[in-house]
């Protein structure tokens, strides 16, 4: 009797310690150095890989979102050895923009391997340093600043009306129109013609090539990120995983690049006058003086940052957008009401219209707040700062969820519900206050210096893609509402059942 229950006594006592060692390993926070100031709250993590499983989300944004709402606004959050801070408020976001815009304005990892065409020479994740300057200046100069968007307009219009004509056509075919793919042809026109001067052709099967080059680029890049995060011994093994993977993509990317590259110089040695971006970008290349000395390969990868960034953030949310307003009958009402009031029914509106269209203004805002293309974006602390009250350490990923932001309840009134009235302004007197309280909580294109530089031409493209389809068709839907459920392809959010509805003209006499 004595020897049973001694064994049950030494039992319970290894039970108790294994509770324990397994609690200090799975559960127990890590001591991380303080240096006077408290670091912000940390949920429970795991041995080695931190709090990498509650990343691992389909719905990464919404996930985060829950975890903001259970532990604070402002998270510590350990992913292998990288330490990451994550903002989830618009008070937060605001201050460390307005506070520690320089000390955030790198991407943050480096390029992962030579191999990986974009890593190595990518803008969009280059560090903020001469390189990236140089280029935003030139994107500036020759694409997205005012003056370069007035001298494209005729560009835009040519190519609105095209895609007002092919639903024309599938209108009079009686046939369904899958949105995301008419804004896709409509996007790659107008940015490769931005770009180099002509569409991507459709017929020789150009378009589609870059289309499925650059998704498959951006599959890539979930896997590369997870490698950046690990030491170096492991980050070779992940690494040599996909590398076969990596080289083929790099490969073909530079192929056809490489093709549109020789196409453009052999119009240049014919003595062409140079007019759009792609000129100015081989004019710095072949330069002897030059600001920045650039590659070719820096060429080829620009142009696929612009056409895959680009194309996904006008698409997506011109999709979202519709949808949403197809959902809100009232909404429809009033927009179609506005944009025959100030446009007409005779001929088909313009980006010059837009001033005075600000109710179609206001739903375009609406459907960024409500759904991003990019619900998450990251920048990199070199320093260490405070944020939010706490010791934030340097060299930490700042991982802002713009999802969150956008819908804080302490920012947003209803903040779930499409109100495009919340981007009206109320008086004159009102104006400057709503747009210093905007600046604090809209952020669909990012803030600071390394936000998005196209937010300009996302507004005029959306605004007049759903002004074209608000302004000349009824449309039609088989259900009784719009399934809003999404899902992320890469870092994009995009609907989880692609917008599908049938168009019926308003008018017998075409548009012009």
């Amino acid at each position: 009797m004595i020897i049973v229950d001694f064994q049950n006594c030494f039992i319970f006592i290894l039970l108790s310690l294994f509770s324990l060692l397994c609690y200090s390993l799975f559960f127990r926070k890590p001591k991380e150095p303080r240096l006077h100031f408290d670091l912000p709250p940390s949920p429970p993590s795991l041995p080695i890989i931190g709090h990498l499983h509650l990343l691992i989300s389909v719905l990464l944004h919404r996930s985060l979102l829950k975890l903001s709402i259970k532990y604070g606004s402002i998270l510590y959050l350990r992913v292998f050895s990288f330490p990451v801070a994550l903002i989830s408020s618009a008070s937060i976001a605001y201050e460390i923009f307005r506070e520690h815009d320089v000390n955030i304005s790198s991407r943050g990892f480096p390029s992962t391997d030579d191999s990986l065409f974009a890593g190595s020479f990518s803008f969009t994740s280059a560090p903020y340093g001469d390189y990236w300057k140089f280029m935003k200046k030139l994107l500036v100069t020759n694409l997205l600043g005012a003056q370069a968007l007035e001298r494209s307009r005729r560009v835009r219009a040519d190519e609105l009306d095209r895609f007002y004509k092919n639903l024309l056509d599938k209108a009079m075919n009686k046939e369904s129109v899958e949105i995301c793919a008419e804004a896709l042809k409509l996007s790659n026109n107008i940015i490769c013609k931005l770009i180099i001067g002509r569409s991507c052709s459709e017929e020789n099967g150009e378009a589609e090539k870059v289309r499925a080059l650059a998704t498959e680029l951006d599959g890539l890049t979930k896997k590369i990120l997870l490698a950046n995060m690990l030491r170096p011994g492991f980050k070779k093994l992940v690494v040599s995983l996909f590398r076969k993977e990596m080289m083929d993509v790099s490969s073909r990317f530079d192929e056809l690049l490489e093709r549109i590259l020789v196409e453009h110089e052999d119009k240049l040695d014919m003595h062409h006058q140079g007019t759009d971006l792609m000129d100015a970008l081989l004019a710095a290349y072949r330069g002897k003086i030059a600001e920045y000395k650039i590659s070719r390969n820096h060429i080829k990868s620009f142009f696929a940052d612009l056409l895959f960034a680009g194309t996904d953030t006008l698409v997506q949310t011109t999709q979202w957008a519709m949808a949403e307003i197809m959902n809100n009958p009232n909404v429809l009402e009033r927009l179609r009401g506005e944009i025959d009031s100030v446009v007409g029914k005779k001929r088909l509106i313009q980006e010059t219209d837009l001033p005075n269209l600000p109710y179609l203004q206001a739903v375009v805002k609406e459907g960024l707040r409500l759904h991003p293309p990019g619900p998450l974006f990251g920048r990199f602390s070199q320093e260490e700062c405070r944020m939010g009250g706490f010791y934030v350490p340097g060299k930490t990923i700042v991982m802002v969820n713009a999802y969150a932001v956008m819908r804080d309840s302490d920012s947003w009134e209803f903040p779930d519900d499409f109100k495009p009235e919340r981007f009206l302004d109320l008086s004159r007197s009102e104006q400057e206050e709503d747009r210093r309280e905007q600046a604090i909580k809209y952020i669909a294109f990012g803030s600071g210096r390394r936000s998005c530089p196209g937010e300009n031409l996302a507004y005029i493209f959306i605004g007049t893609a759903i002004g074209v389809m608000v302004q000349g068709f009824e449309w039609r839907i088989k259900e009784e509402k719009i399934n809003m459920e999404e899902a992320v392809v890469g870092l994009s959010l995009t609907m989880a059942h692609p917008l599908k509805i049938i168009p019926i003209a308003r008018t017998l006499i075409p548009l012009t």
